[in-house]
C-alpha cells in the first residue's frame, strides 16, 4: 500500500519569458508623423510557492515533473503595454523549504497564506516610446524582453510541531500519543510500524494545547542512512522540544539515549540546543526500587520521568513536565 505522506518532490520549474516591447510608429488620417508610440511588453510569470494550512503532505505535487508560467504580452500601439504573464501558484504545507538541485537554500514557508516568489519572470521589454530624444525623434526599435528562468526545484517538508517523539523503534512512541492525542498511528509489536510522521494534539490544563510528532524509529547509524531514520531525521529539525523515549525493558537505558543523542549530533549539531526530557516507558513494570535503580544510571544534565501509556501512569505529569520545557 502507497504512502500518502510525501515529504520530498522534485520539480523542473521555469518562469515566463517577458513580452517585446513595441517599435510603433503613430499614424492615422493628417497625422503622418505622428511619432513613436510603442508600449513596453509584460512580465513573464512567477514560480510561486504559497503555504497552505489545509494540507499536511507534498502528495497533491508527487507526478507534477515541469511547471512553467505563462510568457508576458507584447507592447503595443498607443503606447499600450503587453499583459502580465500569469504566475504559477504552488500550494504547499507550512514548514516546507525550497531548495535548488545543488542543496542550496531558496526559501521555506512557516504561516498560512505566506508567499515565496522561487522564479522570477523575465522583465517585459521597452517600447520604443522609451527611446525619444531631441536628436532622435522616431527610434524604430525596442528591447526584446528578458527570458524566464530554468530550474529543478526541491521541495522538502520538514514537520512543525512541540514536542518530536525520539527513540528506537518499539520504544512506545506511537502508544504515547495514541493515548494523549486523538491521532491514530498504527501499533505492533515489531520494528518500523511507523513508516510516516504522525501528529497528535495534546489537550493540557486550563483548555490549552501542545502538538506532539511521532517520528518514525531510529536506529545506530541513523545520520549514516541505516534504517528509516535518515529520512525523517529532518522533521526533528523543526519540533521545539525533544522527547526521548527508553522503555523500561532496555538493557542499558543510559546508553540507548546516547546513542540517540549521537545520532542527533551527527546529523545537525544543533539539535543539541532544543530542550530535552528523557521518558522511561512502560513503566508499569517496574517497583519503586527499580525505578530508582534506573535514575541512578540516568544522565543528570536533562529531565527524567518514568510513564506506562498502558496504566496511564505519570502521564499528567509528563505534561506538566514537556509543558514546562516548551514555555521554557
Amino acid at each position: 500500500m502507497q504512502s500518502n505522506f510525501v515529504d520530498y518532490i522534485k520539480i523542473y520549474c521555469k518562469s515566463g519569458h517577458g513580452g517585446a516591447g513595441s517599435a510603433h510608429l503613430h499614424r492615422e488620417k493628417f497625422i503622418t508623423k505622428g511619432g513613436p508610440d510603442g508600449g513596453d511588453g509584460g512580465r513573464g510569470g512567477h514560480i510561486i510557492m504559497k503555504g497552505s494550512s489545509n494540507q499536511w503532505t507534498l502528495l497533491p505535487l508527487r507526478y507534477t515533473r515541469h511547471l512553467s508560467a505563462e510568457n508576458g504580452g507584447n507592447g503595443g500601439k498607443s503606447r499600450s503595454t503587453g499583459a502580465d504573464g500569469k504566475d504559477v501558484i504552488i500550494e504547499v504545507p507550512i514548514g516546507t523549504i525550497a531548495k535548488d538541485e545543488e542543496g542550496n537554500f531558496l526559501g521555506e514557508i512557516i504561516e498560512d497564506g505566506q508567499q515565496l516568489v522561487l522564479l522570477e519572470g523575465g522583465k517585459g521589454g521597452l517600447g520604443n516610446w522609451n527611446f525619444r530624444s531631441a536628436t532622435n525623434q522616431t527610434p524604430r526599435y525596442a528591447q526584446p524582453g528578458l527570458p524566464g528562468i530554468e530550474l529543478p526545484i526541491v521541495l522538502e517538508l520538514k514537520i512543525l510541531a512541540d514536542v518530536g517523539l525520539v527513540g528506537f523503534p518499539n520504544a512506545g512512541k506511537s502508544t504515547l500519543l495514541s493515548v494523549v492525542s486523538a491521532a491514530k498511528p498504527k501499533i505492533a509489536d515489531y520494528a518500523f510500524t511507523t513508516l510516516t510522521p504522525n501528529l497528535g494534539i495534546v489537550e493540557y490544563r486550563n483548555h490549552q494545547s501542545f502538538v506532539m510528532a511521532d517520528i518514525p524509529g531510529i536506529i545506530e547509524g541513523a545520520a549514516e542512512g541505516k534504517g528509516l531514520g535518515h529520512r525523517f531525521l529532518r522533521h526533528i529539525e523543526r519540533n521545539s522540544v525533544l522527547l526521548f523515549i527508553v522503555p523500561a525493558d532496555s538493557d542499558d537505558h543510559s546508553n540507548e539515549y546516547k546513542i540517540l543523542i549521537n545520532e542527533l549530533k551527527k546529523y545537525n549539531p544543533e539539535l543539541l540546543d532544543k530542550g530535552r526530557v528523557l521518558a522511561i516507558s512502560k513503566s508499569d513494570m517496574l517497583d519503586q526500587e527499580l525505578k530508582s535503580e534506573i535514575s541512578e544510571t540516568l544522565p543528570k544534565d536533562i529531565p527524567h520521568i518514568f510513564f506506562s501509556s498502558v496504566s496511564h501512569q505519570g502521564l499528567t505529569e509528563l505534561k506538566d513536565l514537556l509543558w514546562k520545557e516548551i514555555n521554557a
